[in-house]
């Protein structure tokens, strides 16, 4: 009988201090799964240290290690893009490197995965033990709120970890949108699948290259990646607003003709014209962000650039669509 191929993709920016650790925790939870053969897909997201150096010394020492290298950094999103279109597994993982994901877990995923029951397993926290108690707070906003205007769900404390069966990589990779969100994006494709909770780690060495600001950006694309309701916001607004003025205009004219054209105060001039200024401006901006979005897509720009490969991996089963 023939054993399944899992393949493991992960995404590298700056990890020099993690590849070779994180190597060794997957290998030694391969040997647990002696029935499966593993294939590492490391990818190299524009690193500015000696990821890709240790990236290559491992992989010469190891046959199951491949890895891919971009031209710059194109973001995590672009990486596992990347390493899922490589991928030939017919079950694939996405890990980090930073071992937040519990590498061990993989052991109850793949029996799991193997029932036939689920096409996906995933990953959630528990909590968010060891965040900044701000990011924790605006983290459980943003699931609540996109959860609420949005048709896609998106469970709160789900991981990219993930271990996925072939049919779902390909799904996913039939997405070809350049504005991308994975948890999106793995959660709108459907598919049955499962969670499993555990306590929220901490990285083991290195540090994160997530900054609040990037993670709010990200918030910020996967509510307009997943929901109009913005759209539908500043189109209310805007009604609200005219409403508000017509109001104001016949309180007006009543108050000029029973009361006589009393003098108006400059004061409330102001605040209505930099509260109107400000609805215009923020209806503005929300209609710019879908606009921009829009512009990105028509571009068709490739997701990511590749500047190296190692010899033995193989070409990709959708690379094709890059170039589209």
């Amino acid at each position: 009988m023939s054993k399944d191929i899992i393949s493991i993709v992960v995404p590298c920016h700056n990890e020099e201090e993690m590849v070779p650790i994180f190597h060794k925790e997957i290998t030694a939870v391969s040997e647990q799964l002696p029935d499966a053969v593993f294939e590492m897909i490391f990818v190299n997201d524009g690193s500015k240290d000696a990821t890709l150096a240790e990236l290559k010394r491992v992989a010469s020492l190891d046959e199951r290690v491949h890895y891919l290298s971009f031209s710059r950094n194109f973001g995590k999103e672009a990486a596992m893009v990347a390493g899922l279109r490589h991928a030939t597994g017919n079950y694939v993982a996405v890990m980090d490197a930073d071992l937040q994901d519990p590498p061990a877990m993989l052991v109850e995923m793949v029996a799991l995965i193997r029932t036939g029951e689920y096409d996906c397993i995933g990953t959630k926290r528990l909590d968010r033990k060891g965040e900044p108690p701000i990011r924790s707070f605006f983290a459980r906003q943003f699931y609540h709120l996109i959860n609420r205007i949005s048709d896609t769900e998106i469970v709160d404390g789900a991981r990219d970890f993930r271990l996925m069966t072939r049919q779902m990589v390909d799904a996913v990779l039939e997405m070809t949108e350049y504005n991308r969100f994975s948890k999106g994006i793995f959660s709108w494709v459907g598919f049955e699948t499962k969670y499993l909770s555990y306590e929220n780690q901490e990285r083991v060495a290195g540090k994160t290259t997530w900054s609040f600001w990037s993670l709010f950006k990200y918030s910020l694309d996967g509510i307009v990646a997943f929901s109009e309701a913005p759209l539908a916001i500043a189109a209310f607004t805007g009604f609200l607003s005219f409403a508000v003025a017509i109001l104001a205009a016949l309180i007006l004219t009543v108050r000029t003709l029973v009361f006589g054209n009393a003098t108006s105060g400059w004061t409330s001039l102001i605040v209505i014209i930099l509260g109107m200024g400000g609805l215009q401006l923020l209806c503005l901006g929300i209609l710019g962000k879908y606009l921009g979005k829009t512009f990105m897509e028509t571009k068709r720009r490739p997701l990511y650039i590749l500047k190296e490969t190692d010899g033995a991996l193989p070409t990709g089963r959708k690379e094709e669509q890059n170039d589209d």
